[in-house]
């Protein structure tokens, strides 16, 4: 199967990535995309982040009802860091068969040489990229050019095409802290879990 690998924090999970997701999933032709919540993300040790419990819960809560969307606790009980290319050599050898393509937006391509076997990443996985709001463009040359390549081969980029939509999951921690509404901007079961369990309070 043609699998698409969405991983972050997802601290909280919120629509923007869903409708990522969906789109990446209609244009690229995937079967399934595979919600990946990162354990221990390397980028972010400077400060603390939710426990993998409560994100792990809100993504199953937001993607109930969506048979072609689930989760993968894969990097639930790996030691260290998770690293993307630990994450998908694991996917490659747990699931041989399918082809794996890798969704994130276009503000990592910049800093995509500073992650741990960006080539093998590229060799494992096609980049399903987004645009974002101030990040130009990033052609399969220039990534290549950034990792020091002489062959644009090897590099598997598809841009997807959607709308910019702005939320982020850190505007959405300190609305819920100041208890401000969350409507409209994460999936409703989300938004009462976030309510009930005092999630960001």
């Amino acid at each position: 199967m043609r699998i698409g690998i969405f991983g972050g924090t997802f601290d909280p999970v919120h629509l923007g990535h869903l409708i990522l997701a969906e789109r990446a999933r209609e244009q690229a032709c995937l079967d399934r995309v595979w919600f990946v919540p990162s354990a221990r993300p390397p980028h972010k040790r400077e400060r603390p982040i939710t426990l993998f419990e409560h994100r792990a819960e809100m993504l199953q809560l937001a993607l109930a009802g969506q048979p072609n969307f689930q989760v993968d606790l894969i990097e639930k009980d790996r030691p260290g860091p998770s690293f993307t290319v630990d994450t998908l050599g694991d996917l490659n050898r747990l699931h041989p068969g399918n082809e794996f393509f890798l969704i994130l937006g276009a503000d990592c391509l910049p800093d995509f040489h500073t992650w741990r076997e960006p080539v093998q990443i590229l060799a494992m996985a096609t980049l399903l990229v987004a645009p974002r709001p101030g990040t130009d463009e990033w052609t399969p040359m220039h990534l290549a050019q950034s990792l020091c390549l002489s062959d644009a081969g090897q590099v598997r980029v598809q841009p997807i095409d959607m709308p910019f939509i702005e939320i982020s999951s850190r505007d959405l921690r300190a609305r819920a802290a100041a208890g401000r509404s969350l409507l409209y901007m994460v999936p409703r079961a989300v938004e009462v879990y976030i309510r009930e369990k005092h999630v960001y309070r």
